[in-house]
Parts: structure tokens; sequence; C-alpha cells
């Protein structure tokens, strides 16, 4: 083979890798906002209990002061039911008794409905806390590989870069230049291998001539459709068969 054509193909290798390498750091972020917004999400549903049960605490509170006030008017209209001195207005004072007995039993009824509900609510919230560390856990975990890995990626194109450097330096300038101008091209693709007469990227068939040429791997030969640096590689022999 064309030690330029050689030295391309492992040239392409390393910036195909280097590219992905790259990709691969470029959408780290767009993960780890991901992570976030989960935790974020996690904490507003954690809060959304809390109001709950603060809320359902604050109601509470205003029936049991609204059931201690209706109790100090009710120990009154006990007190003046002693004094009163006619039929009519011992009749209206028990009416006033019984009106206020019964908004007591109502509020009493609330409150112990208030008591089951803020029982959930504190099951609700210790389920959502169990499972909000487990989470955050987890998460941490993600954050820490996703750290590692942004790390190892770095280390990798820094490893590239130097082979790079190695690899381009082997290549001639003309050679060189093909592939700088046709990888601007193509998305970073500068070659292709030729396989049962068709471009492999561009999936073009090309003339039989050429086909014979570029299977030779002793020049440099450019797809007619795409332009990329074709060459080809011999597939293995077929294993013999069993007599």
């Amino acid at each position: 083979m064309l030690p330029d054509l050689q030295y391309l193909i492992h040239l392409q290798e390393v910036d195909s890798a280097a590219e992905r390498s790259r990709k691969r750091i470029a959408d780290i972020p767009a993960v780890q906002q991901s992570l976030e917004a989960r935790a974020a999400a996690r904490a507003a549903e954690l809060q959304a209990i809390k109001d709950r049960i603060a809320a359902t605490a604050a109601t509470r509170r205003e029936i049991e002061k609204d059931v201690a006030g209706v109790q100090t008017r009710l120990s009154k209209y006990k007190e003046q039911l002693m004094a009163v001195k006619t039929n009519k207005e011992y009749t209206a004072m028990q009416h006033e008794i019984a009106t206020a007995e019964g908004l007591v039993r109502a509020h009493e009824d609330r409150i112990l409905d208030l008591m089951e509900i803020s029982e959930k609510e504190t099951a609700d919230l210790n389920a959502a806390e169990t499972a909000m560390k487990a989470e955050q856990a987890e998460m941490t975990k993600q954050q820490q590989a996703l750290d590692a890995e942004r790390g190892a990626q770095d280390a990798e194109l820094q490893r590239l870069s130097a082979e790079r450097e190695i690899v381009a330096a082997k290549i001639s300038a003309e050679a060189m230049a093909i592939y700088v101008r046709v990888a601007h091209g193509r998305r970073g693709i500068a070659l292709a291998e030729a396989k049962d007469g068709l471009c492999s990227v561009c999936h073009v068939r090309m003339r039989p001539q050429t086909f014979n040429e570029v299977r030779r791997n002793d020049g440099i030969h450019q797809c007619e459709s795409c332009t990329r640096i074709l060459y080809y590689i011999q597939p293995p022999a077929a294993a013999p068969q069993p007599s």
C-alpha cells in the first residue's frame, strides 16, 4: 500500500476518534443539567408536601381557635341559663347552647379529619424523603461518573492530538492538502473504503477501471461523486471447506 494512503487511513481513524471524544464532552453538560433538573423537580415535590402539611396544620390551628371561642361562649351561655327568669328566655338560651354544642362537634369532626390527613401527609413526606435520599445518592454517582468520563475524554483527546502530529508528519504535503480539503467539505470524513465496486460512503458505483486502480492502493484516488479518498481492503480468504 502507498505509504501516504496508509498514513491517511490512520489519520482518519485518529480524527474520527477525536471527534467522537469532542462530541461526548459536548454532550456531558446537557446530561449534567438533566440531573440537576431531576434534583430540582424532586426538591419541589418534597417542598409541595411540606407546604401541604403546613397548610393542614394552620387550618387545624384556626379550627382549634374557633372551638376555644365557641366553648367560651358555651360556658357563658350555661352560666346565663341559670339566671333566666322566663320560659321564653330559657328556651332561647337552650337553643343557643345547642347551636354552640353542634358547632363544637362539627369542628371536632373536622379536626379528626385533619388529623387523618396530617398522618397521610407525614407518611407521604417520609416516603418522599427516603426516595429523594436514594435518588440523590444515585445522581451523585452519575455526576461523579460524568466528571470521571470528562477527565478521561480530555486525556484521550490529548493522546490523540499527540498521535495525530506524529502521523501527519509522515504524510506528504500534497496528500495532506487533499485530505484537509475533503474533510472540511465532508464533515470530517475524508476517506472511504471501495467495496464491491462502490464507494462505501456515498454508495455511487465507480467505473471498473477506476475500481481496479483503487484496488492496487498505490496512489491517491478520489471518488468521482463525493471526492473522498478511496482505499481498498482485501477480503479475508475463504476458509477451506471440510472434505
